[in-house]
């Protein structure tokens, strides 16, 4: 683990307005990869608008393999359905963290990232410094599949000894 930058957390807040799965509506779960690492929320039952609220972590060697979230309906006698998939796009949060900075103002909004062509935003998403350190606030717009959308914050968490942004 000598390439180890940090850890980013990832708090999967809620899904909205996911695709019905079972006859009326879907027993959903993420699970989140980066790499060979693989990490996933809770089931929650019976909805199409669940609240996870459930924090993943992962271990980050290199900033540029992407990470993928993919949402999935629980399935007891045959194979979880798949309900989308979207990409965190950290590159952004990434730069900031590299600015270096410290002692700002609580709820000081570092950047706004514009949903494009490239990311799967579905609304302007913040970064934000608080109670010294830097957050995001992202709605993903899952793709292939005709709707859904997943809320998440993303947290950097720096290891002592570890290689963080050092250009």
């Amino acid at each position: 683990m000598e390439n180890l930058m940090g850890l980013l957390r990832i708090r999967v807040r809620k899904g909205i307005n996911l695709i019905v799965c079972d006859t009326v509506s879907s027993d959903p779960y993420v699970v989140v990869t980066h790499g060979k690492q693989r990490v996933k929320t809770r089931v929650i039952k019976k909805t199409c608008n669940p609240v996870w609220n459930d924090e993943l972590t992962l271990s980050i060697t290199n900033t540029n393999d992407p990470i993928v979230l993919t949402v999935y309906d629980k399935d007891t006698f045959t194979e979880d359905d798949k309900m989308g998939d979207a990409v965190i796009d950290i590159k952004p949060y990434i730069e900031c963290m590299k600015m270096g900075l410290e002692n700002l103002p609580n709820g000081t909004k570092v950047d706004r990232v514009q949903p494009n062509r490239e990311n799967c935003l579905a609304d302007e998403s913040c970064i934000i410094w608080n109670n010294g350190k830097m957050f995001q606030d992202m709605c993903l717009r899952l793709r292939n599949v005709e709707r859904g959308e997943v809320e998440v914050q993303i947290e950097w968490i720096d290891l002592p000894g570890g290689k963080s942004f050092q250009c």
